[in-house]
């Protein structure tokens, strides 16, 4: 009933202000700078008084509508061609206008963290593209996060468009930034780009009610969270949990118990504390598997030139959260894993001789320290400093593991509801969609979630059968010296068995992760295979290699395996070097071992002289199949497949 009430309150109050005033209100997107879709019908909608008339002028023609009981009108415009600026003028009781409208094509890309990673993120790879960038041809609409559990929104609480500048291009999402750059510059045609992702989300949130009853449990679940009352409590008893921990934490920190000699001053007397190498993780030191805080430090020392100077301090990545301190100045913070610690040191606070880098980390469960492979430095003026090696540690608090948290914008249907939904009307050229993580725990659903939120969102925006683009799990964790099972394996075979809808294509990035990150650096690769799925999905370059060599049959001659591939291209190459890697045979006993394998023709043959009557073979089938190297000669990678079922 409250819901019910708060709903018929929100619509009183949204229909009062329009009532009030006789003033025509428009949808987020719709509003200056947009971008409209060129070549098909185009929606332009809002909402006013019922039974209102309005008119819509764009291009020396007049489109009028009358608003129905609700208060929503539409008009529909059509033959719009690629070009612009252009103004639109809405004209009721008051007069609208649109400035610096462009006509060209528009798409939606969306996902989870990879699709929300900006330019800043993945500045240390791309700083010349990042000082180039500028572009009023591309335009940006970031999404803002919202989610609704009990019915899809009309509208979105905020957003604007924008032009690609110096001024926010920090804030842009990479690969929506690369691939809107790469589109641009093949057809010089003016690009929308409407950012709606968010990190961590699963694909279930993205889903409309109506399209999750085919799934139960998600189905009860999102029924569970159109009670208000619930998700307070939820998220009120997550926070009560969360405060109580981080309030005993910092209580039982040592660190912070002597006002007067507090573990981040440059003068403490550390000699007595342990040492540990760094990058490392301290469950592999005396330490053990330890929760809480522990601290750390280092001295190092500069020359005259550059004491008082800024510079930069690169943490790499730490587990969990951490605070940082140079010479007793705190210069940041990070508070959770993921992000890489970049703290920049301000003017007058190295000095000559010693300097003190104090490092304080919280881990919430798990193993806690400092993730390898990654720069720990400090950078002044043009010199380096490498921090990797010895640190003195010593235990502050230690905790029992940290109480979960449920993310509630997670939930099934409410990302649709809050982010999709009210993206609908506008016409765009396609999607292009990077996730899956969240889901590699249900690698088999998946593979009826996927597929079923693709018909979905087609559904939804009524455009037929919108291109669709995605991106496949990149590479990811630690590698193994033997075949092994893999969930993210099974997801990528997911995400490519989505394949057979029509007018779908798939980005292989799994030679484009990193190990040791969830989130690659690496985006603009990415985008450049999404502009090639582009070109021939969207833009009808039938002849244009869009993708790397995708498993078709296999037949089994004596003691081999012959494996025919779609996609090969100009031809299929070992890149690297002559021989393919990352190839697994097993016999009836479902047992797989190492291969040898060789392209013929087209073809590769696959073989092992310890399985005299092969079954079946797999092909990069690992979390992080370091090493996979079947590609085609346009220098594409094959995506990782397998023949069985097991």
């Amino acid at each position: 009933m409250p819901n019910k009430t708060n709903f018929i309150l929100s619509v009183i109050l949204f229909f009062f202000t329009i009532t009030g005033f006789g003033q025509v209100k428009l949808p987020k997107l719709v509003n200056d700078g947009m971008v409209l879709q060129r070549d098909t019908e185009v929606k332009i909608w809002g909402w006013t008084t019922p039974g209102k008339k309005v008119k819509v002028h764009f291009l020396n023609d007049f489109y009028s509508a009358t608003s129905n009981e609700k208060g929503e009108w539409k008009v529909n415009l059509s033959n719009l061609k690629a070009g612009g600026p252009h103004t639109m003028q809405i004209i009721s009781s008051d007069t609208i206008t649109l400035n610096s409208i462009l006509i060209g094509d528009v798409w939606v890309c969306s996902g989870q963290s990879q699709m929300d990673i900006d330019m800043n993120r993945v500045s240390p790879l791309y700083e010349e593209e990042i000082r180039n960038a500028g572009n009023e041809n591309i335009r940006y609409f970031a999404v803002p996060t919202a989610y609704d559990f009990n019915s899809p929104q009309k509208d979105l609480p905020s957003g604007k468009w924008e032009n690609i500048s110096q001024e926010n291009i920090l804030r842009i999402s990479a690969i929506a930034y690369f691939l809107a750059n790469e589109l641009y510059h093949q057809y010089q045609i003016p690009v929308g780009i409407i950012r709606s992702s968010l990190g961590g989300s699963p694909a279930e949130a993205w889903i409309s009610e109506q399209a999750i009853k085919e799934f139960p449990n998600h189905y009860q679940e999102a029924q569970k969270f159109k009670d208000s009352e619930y998700i307070r409590q939820v998220e009120a008893t997550d926070q009560k949990k969360s405060a109580a921990w981080y309030s005993k934490l910092n209580q039982k920190d040592k660190g912070y118990q002597n006002p007067k000699s507090t573990w981040h001053q440059p003068d403490l007397d550390d000699s007595n504390w342990p040492e540990m190498k760094i990058p490392g993780y301290w469950v592999d030191e005396d330490l053990g598997m330890v929760n809480g805080v522990v601290w750390f430090r280092k001295t190092i020392k500069l020359p005259a030139e550059q004491a008082g100077k800024p510079a930069l301090l690169n943490m790499g990545r730490i587990v969990d959260a951490d605070s940082v301190f140079v010479n007793g100045t705190f210069v940041g913070s990070v508070g959770y894993q993921y992000p890489p610690r970049r703290y920049q040191i301000p003017e007058n606070v190295l000095v000559e001789g010693k300097n003190t880098i104090v490092v304080r980390v919280v881990s919430n469960n798990g193993r806690g320290g400092f993730i390898p492979d990654k720069p720990y430095e400090l950078r002044a003026d043009d010199s380096k400093i490498d921090l990797k090696g010895k640190w003195r540690y010593r235990l502050g608090a230690e905790m029992e593991p940290a109480p979960g948290q449920t993310f509630v914008r997670w939930k099934p249907t409410g990302l649709f509801n809050g982010m999709i939904a009210p993206l609908t009307n506008f016409s765009i050229k396609g999607v292009v969609w990077y996730q899956g993580e969240s889901n590699t725990n249900r690698p088999d659903e998946y593979a009826k979630l996927f597929p079923a939120m693709i018909k979905n969102w087609r559904e939804k925006w009524n455009q037929g059968n919108f291109p669709f683009l995605f991106v496949q799990l990149h590479n990811f964790m630690r590698t193994y010296n033997h075949p092994t099972e893999s969930n993210w394996a099974r997801t990528r075979e997911a995400q490519m068995e989505a394949l057979e809808l029509p007018n779908t294509a798939m980005t292989v990035a799994i030679d484009l992760g990193e190990w040791n990150d969830i989130h690659p650096l690496n985006k603009k690769d990415v985008a450049k295979r999404l502009a090639l799925a582009a070109r021939k999905t969207a833009y009808n370059e039938n002849d244009l290699v869009a993708s790397g060599p995708i498993f078709q049959s296999m037949k089994i001659n004596e003691k081999m395996a012959e494996l025919t591939f779609s996609n090969a291209g100009s031809g299929l190459v070992a890149k690297g070097g002559d021989k393919l890697k990352q190839f697994a045979v097993a016999g009836a006993d479902k047992k797989f071992v190492w291969a040898k394998a060789k392209i013929k023709g087209n073809k590769v043959i696959v073989w092992s002289p310890e399985i005299k009557n092969p079954v079946a073979v797999r092909y990069a089938w690992a979390d992080n199949p370091e090493g996979a190297n079947l590609y085609n000669k346009e220098g594409l990678p094959a995506s990782p497949f397998r023949t069985d079922d097991w």
